[in-house]
Parts: structure tokens; sequence; C-alpha cells
């Protein structure tokens, strides 16, 4: 059972390592480990999130919390959801981009706080494991309905802005894009793709990070005229874009993008993960803010967003952090925020972008080693006269030219980024440095 206890969620196969028995005693844990009394519940459009959902209810409920059933929604909206109803915590049923047999929860504490491995995803599989909860109570928790969406919709939606007519080719996956997406419906034109549920995923996975599921929408964007293009991951808490001609925009860069809209608006502090371009803390800095650098991860960059009270955060892989949605991911928010600033602009995404794209970026590189710490003293050895970060694995630095690799937190694999003022200098870098790791 521990492979389902992730570092940021608990994730597995339906009627394999998650079971509806399994779901029940999550339930009892989740309730024993916080001492919750109202607690948020929503889920996404597979199949079996309805069953897992009834079998979480039951063991929370066996524990005295009662339960709000929000229903089918977006991750976005589970958080809105937390922290404008006052819970005590919140549950979201998705397996995000996973396939169709995937499914899992995604847990936080009041406010949309989240809860991870070391905060109590750990507690919670001891407990599942030694079945060691609380007693039942006398009186179980009740179960009630509540209708999250129009809020969410009329909250989000009034931070539009748009000066002049937007045109946009949404992708939603067959997944929870079609909810969060309609936070849009009415402020731009929609020219949807594969817009109806289906938890099979029958056109393409929903992981924007895959530029193959993105090859639909660069398509239709450059079949027609579009100020841009949007694409959804399962359960909308991530969202990728594309520009007016098709190109994929690099995630960081909306982030850059985004930050310069709001610091227009307030000036403050706006984090950016380590993997991101130099580029952007520059954009920040250029418009008034204060950046500050996070270490990967949802868990990691809510705590460092919700102490310093910034009002951005992005991340690489398209997680979006906003003070309005609690310090929590709205993608639609992001989306609507791209929309602002294009229709107050006469010139197209393509060459909003431009000025942005300073430098030469790898992408993230994985590669499978059998000895992550040897990994690491080999690059130190190799690269003793740079700049040292350890915010997040290893993170070297020079005047032209910076890299990090870090461990996976699931898989024997470490992750290479790299960035250089050249291409040429960038694909030395990255070819020197993936013989360096894959020796180990």
């Amino acid at each position: 059972m521990a492979d389902i206890f992730k570092a940021y969620d608990i994730r597995g196969i339906y009627g394999d390592t998650l079971t509806e028995e399994i779901a029940a005693l999550i339930g009892r844990a989740f309730a024993t480990l916080l001492h919750c009394k109202k607690v948020v519940v929503g889920r996404d459009m597979r199949p079996h999130s309805e069953p897992l959902f009834a079998a979480l209810s039951k063991g929370l409920s066996m524990q005295g919390a009662d339960i709000i059933d929000v229903g089918l929604c977006s991750t976005p909206m589970s958080y809105y959801a937390n922290g404008i109803l006052g819970a005590d915590a919140s549950i979201m049923i998705t397996a995000s981009h996973n396939p169709g047999e995937w499914n899992g929860f995604k847990l936080c504490r009041e406010q949309a706080i989240p809860i991870s491995g070391f905060t109590g995803i750990e507690d919670i599989e001891r407990m599942v494991n030694e079945h060691a909860f609380d007693p039942v109570v006398e009186s179980p928790g009740r179960i009630e309905t509540y209708d999250i969406r129009p809020e969410y919709l009329e909250h989000i939606r009034s931070f539009a802005k748009i000066k002049r007519p937007v045109s946009v080719a949404i992708d939603y996956a067959n997944a929870m894009g079609l909810y969060e997406g309609k936070v849009l419906e009415g402020l731009v034109h929609i020219d949807p793709l594969f817009d109806t549920l289906d938890g099979s995923f029958p056109n393409h996975e929903a992981n924007p990070l895959d530029l193959d599921t993105l090859v639909r929408l660069q398509e239709k964007i450059r079949q027609g005229s579009y100020d841009f293009g949007i694409a959804y991951d399962g359960d909308a808490d991530r969202v990728g874009f594309v520009d007016e001609r098709g190109n994929v925009v690099p995630m960081d860069i909306i982030t850059a993008l985004i930050a310069q809209e709001l610091l227009d608006q307030e000036k403050g502090i706006v984090f950016y993960d380590l993997r991101s371009s130099w580029a952007v803390k520059e954009v920040i800095e250029e418009n008034g803010g204060t950046p500050r650098m996070s270490r990967v991860g949802h868990a990691f960059i809510k705590q460092q967003v919700r102490e310093a009270e910034a009002i951005f955060a992005g991340e690489l892989s398209g997680h979006y952090y906003f003070r309005e949605n609690y310090y929590a991911e709205s993608s639609s928010l992001a989306a609507l925020y791209i929309a602002n600033l294009a229709s107050h602009s006469d010139k197209p995404l393509s060459e909003l972008v431009r000025p942005i794209q300073r430098y030469y970026a790898s992408g993230e590189i994985n590669s499978a080693v059998k000895d992550v710490e040897a990994v690491f003293q080999q690059l130190r050895d190799q690269f003793p006269d740079g700049t040292f970060l350890k915010l997040d694995g290893l993170s070297i630095e020079y005047d032209d030219w910076w890299f990090n690799v870090r461990p996976s937190n699931t898989e024997p694999l470490v992750r290479l980024n790299v960035e250089g003022k050249t291409r040429e200098l960038m694909e030395q870098k990255r070819d020197q440095l993936l013989t360096l790791i894959r020796q180990k």
C-alpha cells in the first residue's frame, strides 16, 4: 500500500492499489489526524471518483466529521470552497493528469493549506497501515451538498479587464477544464476542443507539460484566427498556453507575463521556482516587484507564498498561485490575466513574450541513476568555482549559464535543467552534464 502515498498527494490505480476499502481507511485517518469537523470534498469526472467519494465520506463520518459535498469541480474550485466556506479541511478526489485507471486524493488543512508527505501524508499512511484511528463516534457526521461553482466563477471573473474582443481556442482534454474554463465564457470568444467529460481520456492525456498533447490545439490555432490557445490538465490546477502562431509559450515565461500584469496594479513579492529562467527574476525586478525563489513542489511554494503574503507565484510545471484563491492555484485566473494582457496590447502574444525569452533553456531532462548522492558529488567536483545553491537538489550558477539537478520524489531519476545566454553554450553544457550524470 505504501506506493500510493506520494510526496504531495495520495495516488494509485483504482481497484488495485487504491480501493474503496482503502479510501474509507484514509477518511478515518484524515479525520483522526486533523480532528476536523467540517470537510469539503470534491471530485473529478473519472467514473470511480463517485464510489471513492462514498467510501471516503463513510470513513470521515465514522470519525464524526461532516462532509460538504461540492460534487464535480476543478481542484482550484475545491480550494476556494475550503476557504470561503470556513472548512477545517478539504479533499479533492482526482489523479490529475494520470491515465483513466488512476485516482487519488489531494489533501488540505483549513484555508487550503496543503498536506504533503512531511506534513501529514506519512502520518496518514502509518494510521492506515496500523489501523490506528480514534474510536468511532456514536453520532456519525452528515453529508450536505453545496454547489461552489457559481461563487467561484463570479469571484474569478471579477478580475476581468478585457478592453477588446479576444478569441481563444481551449483544449479541455475531456476533463475538469470544462468546469474551470467556464470563467472565460462570455468574456472571450471560445473555440473548444474535446469539450465533453470522459474520464477515459479518449483523445489524449490531460497534461500540457507533455508537448505531444498540445499538437491538436496547435493545429487548430494555425488553421484559424486566435489570440492564443489554452490547455488544461486533468483536474485543471495546471494550464499551458500557445501563442497566436501555435507555438508553445514556456510556463515560466507565462509567470513573468502575469507578474507584469499584477505588478502594474500593485507592487509586492512574486515567487518563482528555481527551474525558471533568469528572465523571470529580471522581469519582476523591472516592474517594481520583489522576486523570491522557491524550491519545486506546490506544498513548498504555497507555504512560502502564504508566509510572505506574496501576490503571486508560478512554477515551470504550469501551476499558478494567487492570493485571491487562498494562495492556491487558479488556472483560469492565469488564463484571464493573459486575456487581459492580450486585450490591452496591439501586439500579438508572440511579440509580448519575445522580450522575455532572453536566454536558452534545455527543458527538464530525466535520467535514471543508481546513486543520486554520487551524481551530486561528481557535479560538485566538476564545477567547484560556480555559485552553489542547495534550495532543492543542487544548483550551480555562472555568469553566462546555470543548471539545477534534483532527485525525483517518486522515481529513481534525477531531473536536469540548464539555461545559457547562448544556445550553443546551453547545448554544450547540457551534453556535458548528461554525460556526467549518466555515468552514475
